[in-house]
């Protein structure tokens, strides 16, 4: 049976599997990063203490600086020391942590490498994966579609549950697979594969805002 800290761990290691195999220079769907470039983000936040720029823009700079120290390193030890996984006196090494907080976190920036190339598709994930994210989406997103433009509620296409992310009058019925919904409600609209629904300008705003991480 799936869980939210399984999850994590294979989708941790499926990551660094698809970085090596496209290699360090390829780009992301994380702006202008490379893959190399959100390899260092990822063992910066969950092994640094610098990690704190991530949350806390005055100390943006310290962040910075420790990402440009540690990508001087080669790709292949970098990738290596992120599949072992957080030190042993980081939070993140608490299983249940690893599982709240990381089963998004590199299901996202897996797919933020894949659907960076061309010719993917969605992977086929199975029933208790889906389950998985469509749990932790459900609370996720809430947070994340806070300040979207239009009220949002996400459907799962496989079971037709519906979860309203943001309350409010014609909503924009965001629905597909837990996968492509959780790649959407995380900012990555264009490379989510869903389907949306409610008033046309409400769904033409939802495209185009920047919302996620």
């Amino acid at each position: 049976m799936e869980t939210p800290t399984s999850l994590a761990r294979s989708e941790r290691t499926a990551l660094c599997d698809t970085a090596l195999a496209v290699g360090p220079d390829q780009p992301t769907l994380c702006g202008e990063w490379t893959v190399k470039e959100l390899v260092v983000h990822l063992l910066v936040r969950e092994r640094s203490p610098a990690a704190i720029g991530i949350v806390l823009s005055p100390a943006a700079g310290l962040t910075e600086r420790e990402m440009r120290r540690k990508g001087r390193q080669p790709f292949e030890e970098l990738v290596a020391r992120l599949r072992k996984g957080p030190s042993p006196w980081s939070p993140y090494a608490l299983p249940k942590l690893d599982g709240l907080l990381n089963t998004l976190e590199f299901f996202v920036h897996h797919e933020d490498i894949r659907r960076a190339g061309a010719g993917w598709e969605p992977r086929e994930l199975g029933g208790d994966a889906q389950k998985v994210l469509w749990s932790m989406v459900r609370t996720a997103g809430k947070g994340l579609l806070r300040s979207a433009p239009a009220p949002v509620v996400i459907e799962n296409a496989t079971t037709g549950s519906r979860t309203v992310l943001k309350d409010g009058p014609e909503p924009v019925v965001v629905s597909g697979p837990p996968g492509e919904v959780t790649m959407f409600v995380f900012g990555r609209q264009p490379q989510a594969r869903v389907t949306l629904s409610g008033p046309d300008q409400a769904v033409a705003a939802l495209q185009a805002a920047s919302f996620g991480v």
